[in-house]
């Protein structure tokens, strides 16, 4: 299985990274992690009122309509737990965006996308849902979604997909519908944290070599610009998980 379709040259709507308070308080990651934490990532930001531009990323061949509208995308899958905070701003104010639907997607440990379960080599009940949703920014432009570190398949680094929608309409079966789409992009992992993740399981089950962020065909090693989240540990070790942050700006018109 792969997600390599290249990336268009073009970019019709633009994309950028501010970086937030919070962001800038946590430059050195590695301080706010408990003393024996195995692993953090680190990463500079720029000032607060800071736009850096970047470009969307691929949309990849695993998308399904009609995700659900629901802060904990779980369903029970096994894996190290990831607390997503995703902040929305408006590219030209750095405004923060209330009411913008924010949804996410991605593989399990083992490298499945639900409604695509076989693709890499497993086979387990499919309901098409599991690893997919998204949720409603705050009136401080922030989501926060609760899921697990995702896996990996033949051929991709680690990553997670990314929409951000506005002026959708929440049907009466959980999902969305209508709007605009302002934003499609990939979110990325330090290689040092998916490493720590790489040894415990269920990750630690999965027999597929693993693609490093160098070797990634989307990632252009642009850091924080490009997707790449400020992780900071949850506990002690790999197994309990990690916080993720990043800051979204989108092009409104």
């Amino acid at each position: 299985m792969t997600d390599n379709t290249p990336q268009a040259p073009a970019i019709g709507r633009r994309t950028v990274l501010v970086a937030t308070g919070a962001t800038a308080t946590a430059l050195a990651v590695g301080a706010a992690l408990p003393e024996n934490s195995p692993t953090s990532d680190t990463a500079p930001v720029a000032a607060a009122a800071v736009c850096t531009l970047t470009r969307e990323m691929t949309e990849g061949p695993y998308y399904l309509d009609g995700a659900l509208v629901r802060s904990d995308i779980t369903e029970g899958k096994a894996g190290a737990p990831l607390q997503l905070t995703l902040t929305v701003v408006d590219d030209d104010t750095c405004v923060p965006l209330s009411n913008a639907l924010v949804e996410i997607w991605h593989c399990d440990a083992l490298g499945e996308y639900s409604g695509f379960v076989g693709s890499n080599g497993h086979s387990e009940p499919d309901n098409g849902t599991f690893l997919r949703g998204g949720v409603l920014t705050d009136s401080s432009g922030v989501a926060k979604i609760t899921t697990i570190y995702p896996g990996w398949y033949r051929g991709r680094c680690v990553h997670i997909h990314v929409k951000v929608h506005t002026n959708t309409a929440l049907t009466s079966d959980g999902s969305f519908t209508g709007g605009q789409e302002l934003h499609t992009g990939q979110l990325f992992f330090s290689e040092t944290v998916t490493t720590a993740i790489a040894k415990v399981s269920p990750y630690s089950t999965n027999r597929v070599t693993r693609t490093t962020l160098a070797q990634d065909s989307i990632y252009d090693d642009g850091g924080a610009a490009s997707g790449l989240l400020t992780l900071t540990a949850l506990g002690s070790s790999a197994s309990a998980g990690y916080a993720g942050s990043l800051t979204l700006g989108v092009e409104r018109s």
